[in-house]
């Protein structure tokens, strides 16, 4: 069971995983020890997925954001496991969520540019047979937050 002081550390770490831990303790009103400690219970508890690091995707050539929301004709396991399988080896498609509703899925993808989204398409296509695939571009990012809320642990 989460405390407070286990919320607040939690969103710290979201925002900045790279903050010192004798800062972070200090936020959160305990010792640097006593802070590591709880940060490793909450690793090993699995709050704590992961750590990594955000690239500015302007500066490593991926500006385009492109959703393509999918229908497919089946919905036989066979099928789902090539698609799942299909996704996975296009770095380009970085998000896959299937939907409720008339679609199926919506990928995001990251790109260099627009043009680039028919190579994607192609090595899609040339893997699993896809009924409908509609592509929208990104005009612009309103909201893109990276941190969770906490409140409901």
């Amino acid at each position: 069971m989460l405390d407070e002081r286990d919320r607040k550390l939690l969103s710290l770490l979201q925002s900045d995983a790279d903050r010192p831990v004798n800062e972070i303790a200090d936020l959160v009103a305990l010792s640097a020890s006593a802070c590591s400690r709880r940060i490793a219970r909450l690793r090993e508890e699995g709050y704590i997925a992961r750590t990594t690091i955000e690239l500015d995707r302007r500066r490593i050539g991926l500006p385009t954001t492109v959703f393509v929301i999918v229908r497919t004709g089946s919905h036989e396991a066979g099928w789902l496991d090539k698609f799942h399988a299909a996704v996975a080896t296009i770095p380009e498609i970085v998000e896959v969520h299937r939907l409720t509703g008339n679609f199926d899925y919506i990928l995001k993808m990251v790109l260099p540019n627009v043009e680039h989204y028919d190579v994607v398409y192609r090595q899609l296509v040339g893997r699993i047979e896809l009924f409908d695939m509609s592509a929208y571009i990104s005009m612009e990012t309103v909201k893109a937050a990276r941190e969770l809320p906490t409140h409901y642990a």
